[in-house]
């Protein structure tokens, strides 16, 4: 079981002890998609969902749960985050809405999961906001888009 870091010797779940570990610049991007009806995404252009400006809320829930993913995932080290961003594109092709968030520290550990947290919020955000002008939308294909940093290196997926 040591292969696994989250787990002791004795198989017990533990937090990773990265206190020998360099602080290196951490980036992380992922993306993930809010499909709609095309009808449903006018409602959001147009900026007239009862519950308010849709796409503003979804960032700035996007970035706070970033910064608290610590708090959501039990194994999760807390991190002094240096930037992150929340980017929200109408997309008339899927139809719905392309969630995407990057996030960067200076550090010992990774920021993917801060990035998946913050594209997973928002998504849910737009979800909540728009729920009332449709009941069938779907959250999908949330993913690590890319990192960089690290002992393992870079990874890009697209």
């Amino acid at each position: 079981m040591t292969n696994l870091t989250h787990l002791d010797d004795s198989g017990r779940a533990h937090m990773v002890d990265v206190g020998a570990k360099p602080d290196t610049e951490r980036v992380a991007v992922a993306r993930g998609e809010v499909l709609m009806k095309a009808e449903t995404l006018a409602l959001i252009r147009a900026g007239n969902m009862k519950k308010g400006d849709v796409l503003t809320v979804a960032q700035i829930a996007g970035i706070s749960a970033a910064k608290r993913t610590s708090d959501l995932i039990p194994l999760c080290h807390p991190l002094a985050l240096t930037h992150i961003s929340v980017e929200l594109d109408l997309d008339e092709s899927l139809p719905g809405v392309q969630v995407t968030a990057a996030v960067r520290t200076t550090g010992k550990t990774g920021v993917e999961m801060e990035a998946l947290t913050a594209v997973s919020v928002a998504a849910l955000t737009i979800y909540d906001m728009a729920k009332a002008a449709e009941k069938t939308m779907r959250i999908q294909n949330i993913r690590l888009v890319e990192k960089h940093g690290g002992r393992s290196g870079d990874v890009v997926n697209e």
